[in-house]
């Protein structure tokens, strides 16, 4: 019998208020297309698909064991792609994000996890199908990122619903 599957990514979680403040700037713009709920705005590290519920404790030891340091993010840059995509992302992403993404991916793939070919590009994603002209300049949202997640995606006739199954804090920063 095939464990029952799950499908995880880990990410830096949105604080509850600069999500809030996020949603609120974005739909403020009357921009036509599929809008992220605020609860479900995210930074995605590392996105693994479905996968065995069976590995779970193999992801938390993995994720425990990273000595990632704490940082300063600053969302200064919005993107709308072709494809509909809009987001915020760091103009400069702090060497902090790409070192824990990288320790992340590393870890990852030592493991035996499939991780995307792609680079690892630093965003929040707020619309899909975005069909209209974004403002040229947004403001800037800070965030001190304290601590990174493993979350469960789940889908509902509301549509997706991200779960938190566990997080694990950064070092201090020196």
């Amino acid at each position: 019998m095939n464990a029952p599957s799950m499908r995880l990514f880990f990410a830096l979680r949105c604080p509850t208020g600069l999500a809030e403040r996020i949603a609120e700037w974005r739909d403020g713009q009357r921009l036509s297309g599929r809008p992220v709920v605020a609860a479900n705005l995210h930074l995605t590290l590392a996105f693994l698909g479905q996968q065995p519920s069976t590995r779970l404790g193999e992801l938390r030891g993995l994720a425990a064991a990273l000595q990632a340091t704490a940082f300063e993010l600053r969302l200064d840059r919005l993107v709308h792609r072709r494809n509909g995509l809009l987001y915020l992302a760091p103009s400069e992403p702090p060497a902090a994000l790409l070192d824990l993404a990288g320790q992340l991916h590393l870890a990852l793939r030592t493991a035996g996890f499939t991780l995307e070919e792609r680079s690892f590009l630093a965003h929040l994603t707020l619309m899909r199908r975005c069909s209209a002209r974004p403002p040229p300049t947004c403001p800037t949202f800070d965030w001190s990122v304290g601590h990174f997640a493993l979350l469960a995606s789940e889908t509902s006739q509301r549509g997706g619903l991200y779960q938190q199954l566990e997080q694990w804090p950064l070092l201090p920063i020196r």
